[in-house]
C-alpha cells in the first residue's frame, strides 16, 4: 500500500467516524508529524511528487479538498487534507464504507435472524463500529456457517455427532470442510450463549459439548451399585469401577445407592470410582460440558430415583467448572430435583492452601460468580467474591459426600 493511500484511508474512516457520531463537520486531517507520519517523513523528491500525485488524483475526482502552502519553493507541500464526500472518496479507493459492509452483512444474516435473536445485536454492535468476537462485518458469512450448524444441531439434540464428521456433512464441497465447525467455534459459542462477548477464555471442547459434538463418541459413564435400565426391557448391573452405555439407551436406574454424584473430569471420576464409600452412591461422568443427549440420558436416570435423593456435583472451581454446573442443574430441576456442590466451596479451598489455587482475574470472577448464582448456589457466589480463587478438580484427592449430612 502506498503512503499517500495509507493517508487517505485513515482519512476516509476518520469521516466514517464523523458520520456515525452524526458530526455534519467534514473531516480533515492535518499533515502533520501526529497524524501524517507517511507524509512528513518522505526523503525523496520522487517520493512526494508521487504522493501529490495520488492525491490530486482524489482531490480532482471531488472526494477532497486540498490546502497547500504555496510560497516555499518546495512542490507546494500539503497542509491539510478536508473530505468533500465521503462516499466519492469510498469510490475512488475502492473501499465499501461501514454502513454498505452492514447492510451487506445484514443479508448474508437475514436467513438465520429470526432463529437467533443475538443476531440483531451483532447487527447493531456492527452499524456502531464495534467488533464483536473480534471482528466487523466481513465476518458475516462465518457467522451464517455457525447459524447452519447451531441450527442443525438443535433439530437433532438427541444424538451426539462426531465433530469432524458433521462438519464434512455440513459443509461438504468446500475445501477444509472436516474442520470448518473448529474454525468458527467463537461464532458457535455466541448463537449457543446468546452473550456478544465470551465470558473468559473459549473452552472449544465445552462448546462444541454445548451442541453435542465430540471429538469421539461419548457413553454415559456410571460407577456404583444397582441395575442399569435400558431400552427393551434390557438391563445390566453396574459396576463399582465403571460401566459405559450409548446415552440413547439409558431408560433409568434400580439401586439403593444414598445419593448421586456427578463429575466433570474423567481422572476424578475414575478416582471417586474408587474412593471409600463408592458401594453406597452412583457416580456418573458429565464428559466436562454435558451434551443435550446425554443431558436427556441423565434425565431419565433421575426421573427413576426418589425425588429426595441428594445429588452432588463435583467440578473445576474455574469458569468453565461453574458454567457445566449452571448447565447441570438446569436439567436436575427440570427432574424435581435440587443440584449441591460438593468440593467447589471457595472458603473451605483457601483455607486449605491447597497447591494449584491461583486467583481469577476480575471477568473472569464475575463470571464465575454468574454461573454459580445460575446454578442456584447463591452462597458459593458470595464465597467467591470473599475469597477469589480456581482450582482444577484433579489437584484434590477423591472424598465422597455421605447422604444426607454431607458438608
Amino acid at each position: 500500500m502506498s503512503d499517500a493511500r495509507r493517508v487517505l484511508e485513515r482519512l476516509l474512516r476518520k469521516g466514517e467516524r464523523a458520520r456515525l457520531r452524526g458530526d455534519a463537520t467534514p473531516a480533515s486531517l492535518p499533515m502533520t508529524e501526529a497524524s501524517a507520519r507517511d507524509y512528513v517523513s518522505l526523503r525523496t523528491l520522487a517520493e512526494r511528487e508521487n504522493f501529490h500525485a495520488q492525491v490530486a488524483l482524489a482531490e480532482r475526482a471531488g472526494a477532497i479538498a486540498v490546502q497547500r502552502e504555496r510560497h516555499r519553493g518546495d512542490g507546494d507541500r500539503l497542509l491539510r487534507l478536508t473530505v468533500i464526500d465521503l462516499d466519492v472518496l469510498a469510490g475512488h479507493l475502492g473501499v465499501a464504507l461501514l454502513d454498505a459492509r452492514v447492510r451487506e452483512a445484514a443479508g448474508v444474516l437475514s436467513p438465520w435472524r429470526p432463529h437467533f435473536p443475538v443476531l440483531d445485536d451483532v447487527l447493531a454492535a456492527w452499524r456502531a463500529d464495534r467488533r464483536v468476537r473480534g471482528h466487523g462485518p466481513e465476518a458475516a458469512p462465518d457467522l451464517a456457517d455457525a447459524a447452519l450448524a447451531v441450527h442443525a444441531r438443535r433439530a437433532d439434540e438427541s444424538h451426539e455427532r462426531i465433530l469432524r464428521r458433521e462438519s464434512a456433512r455440513l459443509f461438504a464441497g468446500r475445501p477444509l470442510a472436516s474442520k470448518r465447525l473448529e474454525q468458527i467455534t467463537p461464532w458457535l459459542d455466541l448463537l449457543a450463549s446468546g452473550q456478544l462477548a465470551a465470558d473468559g477464555p473459549l473452552e472449544k471442547e465445552h462448546v462444541w459439548a454445548s451442541l453435542g459434538l465430540r471429538r469421539e463418541p461419548q457413553p454415559l459413564l456410571v460407577a456404583g451399585t444397582g441395575t442399569l435400565l435400558l431400552g427393551g426391557d434390557a438391563a445390566l448391573p453396574l459396576a463399582t469401577t465403571f460401566l459405559g452405555v450409548p446415552l440413547d439407551a439409558v431408560q433409568g436406574v434400580r439401586t439403593d445407592a444414598a445419593c448421586v454424584l456427578s463429575v466433570e473430569n474423567l481422572a476424578s471420576f475414575h478416582d471417586a470410582a474408587r474412593a471409600a464409600g463408592a458401594d453406597r452412591m452412583l457416580v456418573v461422568y458429565t464428559g466436562g460440558m454435558p451434551s443435550p443427549a446425554w443431558r436427556r440420558a441423565y434425565a431419565r436416570l433421575l426421573r427413576s430415583l426418589p425425588p429426595d435423593m441428594p445429588l452432588w456435583h463435583w467440578g473445576d472451581v474455574d469458569e468453565g467448572g461453574f458454567r457445566i454446573a449452571a448447565v447441570l442443574a438446569d436439567t436436575v430441576a427440570a427432574t424435581g430435583h435440587r443440584l449441591r456442590p460438593w468440593r467447589m466451596s471457595p472458603a473451605a479451598l483457601a483455607r486449605a492452601a491447597l497447591p494449584g489455587v491461583y486467583v481469577p482475574d476480575a471477568a473472569v470472577l464475575g463470571a464465575m460468580c454468574r454461573w454459580a448464582e445460575r446454578a442456584g448456589w447463591d452462597g458459593i457466589a458470595a464465597e467467591l467474591r470473599s475469597h477469589p480463587l480456581c482450582l482444577e478438580q484433579e489437584a484434590l484427592p477423591a472424598e465422597l459426600p455421605h447422604a444426607p449430612h454431607a458438608p
